[in-house]
């Protein structure tokens, strides 16, 4: 029973853990896939390069540049600067969310880098590509404060060619409408190039876990993510449409296209280039440019979002696009992500109902599920204490049959029937906590809510803790738990590993783990313990042994 334990145990960690290791991404060439007629792939050229205009639309000099004009748009939610020149989205500020990277530290979190604005469009027609950085665009307002949805729409005009760009936004969301018409290009369509930057700042203290996360993401009938790290300097790669939606994403924040409209035509590829940063060996930052078809008409409709991953907002947003911060891995997500959506809107209802510090919360939710489980558990240990019980025949069948296997099982199944009990039944009680706390894992790990909260002498309870306390806390209290739980338990190799090998192996495995993490683990741990020296006292009991005297107190 004990050995089926451990590789139980064991193989849920692998699982959990594993697919970080060999999980990888493998972009694709643009091509066409199966989907809508007009969805064909876009292949999409480099954003960078001299401009191009077709000859008969291209303009006279200009009589001089105007100077570029930053028109700001907020909200209590949001503030996003919009320059004159390109019409891109320059910066994004999230009202709510405090930077916690040390050069910005306590204010508002800047999403953008300064020298690559999301959403800077060009337009190819042919073997011409007209890119609008420099265009001087003409906006209908200076400043937007938004209260209610507005609009702010810019215009511009060279030679024949004349482009009108519409914003639409909302005071509570980090959606963008976007609507937009390019004339004069004459009688045929073309392709609208979308850069999206090239990666989001670095915000957070854990800088090396926030570069771990940047990644693009794409939804063809299913959302696949392509990590920065990936990629290659020097090797732009094109990833194969046609996609719902696609995103440039850090650990919490994410730059998104949404071509989920009716209107909407698909984003039919990705041009993706790895960019070198001085001082740094791994790439963290990659140049993003999405491909639209673009109609005769030369009208265009999609959105944007710019902004937090908060789940209800990902998940009111539809068409998966929730799995932009995924709970869990391909494969797995499926039985883990009910789990931890839940969990996730239990620990923030309590948090803000109960108006309860999160770490706080953690410790409740532990007791909370042990007290949910204890009828389970008890269950299960009664039955393990029967099968012990057991143990004198079930060796007579086992030294009595022993040449003959099939003999052997026969026996050995008749005896369960005839006593009543499953040779299973006091192993899976101790299994039911483990998807819950599998599910807290990425809970933990990427729920933006728990980002940069303290508890006690935790820094953030979603980062491991910097002096390993609890860690080593969580490990001596699953010692402590299974020491008490053993008693009665003649001993046997098994029981020694499962006594001695297992808390120190989930204490190193636990060290990097966020440190929520390990305080709901170690909570649950100290709350078992009354009932596994309940449960001892009925084993010894049974066995017709002394009862377990809890120290303190005379025989």
């Amino acid at each position: 029973m004990d050995r089926r334990v451990i590789w139980a145990i064991a193989l849920m960690m692998v699982i959990a853990v594993a697919p970080s290791f060999f999980l990888k991404p493998r972009p694709k060439a643009v091509g066409r896939t199966s989907g809508r007629a007009d969805s064909a792939p876009v292949a999409v050229p480099a954003p960078t390069g001299p401009l191009v205009e077709p000859p008969s639309r291209r303009p006279a000099d200009p009589p001089g540049p105007q100077a570029a004009e930053t028109v700001t748009v907020s909200s209590p939610l949001f503030r996003y600067d919009i320059s004159t020149r390109g019409g891109a989205i320059v910066q994004a500020y999230l009202q709510r969310y405090l930077a916690l990277n040390p050069e910005d530290r306590k204010q508002p979190v800047r999403l953008l880098h300064e020298d690559a604005p999301v959403h800077q469009l060009a337009v190819t027609v042919g073997p011409d590509t007209i890119r609008l950085a420099d265009w001087d665009f003409v906006p209908t307002a200076r400043r937007l404060d938004v209260s209610a949805p507005s609009e702010l729409t810019l215009t511009a005009q060279r030679g024949g060619v004349s482009v009108a760009l519409t914003y639409r936004f909302r005071p509570d969301d980090y959606e963008i409408g976007v609507t937009g018409r390019i004339t004069g290009l004459g009688p045929v369509g073309g392709h609208l190039l979308v850069s999206m930057g090239d990666g989001l700042r670095q915000t957070e203290s854990d800088s090396a876990g926030n570069y771990y996360s940047y990644a693009i993401v794409t939804k063809t009938t299913e959302s696949k993510s392509h990590p920065f790290s990936k990629f290659k300097v020097g090797e732009p790669q094109a990833l194969e449409g046609p996609f719902e939606w696609a995103a440039v994403k850090s650990k919490y924040f994410v730059a998104a296209l949404l071509a989920i409209d009716s209107a909407s035509s698909p984003i039919g590829g990705v041009r993706a280039e790895a960019r070198a940063e001085p001082g740094r060996k791994d790439v963290t930052r990659v140049a993003a440019t999405f491909g639209i078809p673009l109609p005769p008409t030369g009208v265009f409709t999609y959105r944007l979002y710019a902004g937090a991953m908060e789940y209800p907002r990902l998940r009111s947003i539809g068409h998966d696009f929730y799995d932009i911060n995924p709970y869990g891995w391909p494969g797995f997500r499926t039985m883990i992500r009910p789990i931890a959506v839940g969990a996730r809107w239990l620990l923030v209802w309590m948090h803000e109902q109960l108006n309860l510090a999160y770490g706080t919360v953690l410790v409740l939710f532990g007791v909370m599920i042990r007290i949910v489980l204890w009828p389970l558990n008890q269950k299960g240990m009664r039955a393990s204490i029967r099968m012990q019980g057991l143990q004198p025949e079930m060796q007579r069948i086992q030294d009595k049959h022993k040449d003959n296997p099939q003999r052997l099982q026969q026996e050995m199944m008749a005896l369960y029937k005839r006593e009543g009990v499953n040779p299973f039944s006091g192993c899976w009680p101790m299994l039911l906590p483990w998807p819950v706390l599998l599910a807290l894992f990425f809970v933990l790990s990427n729920t933006i809510e728990l980002r940069g909260q303290s508890y006690l002498w935790l820094p953030d309870l979603s980062l491991k803790d910097p002096v390993y306390v609890i860690p080593v806390l969580m490990g001596a209290s699953m010692f402590a738990v299974t020491k008490v739980g053993m008693k009665g338990i003649p001993p046997n190799p098994q029981s020694k590993m499962l006594l001695y090998f297992m808390p120190i192996m989930m204490t190193v495995l636990f060290l990097s783990f966020a440190s929520g993490l390990n305080l709901y683990y170690f909570v649950q741990n100290v709350v078992s313990i009354p009932q596994q020296w309940l449960l001892a006292r009925e084993r010894l009991r049974a066995r017709g042994e002394p009862a377990p005297v809890p120290s303190g107190k005379k025989k």
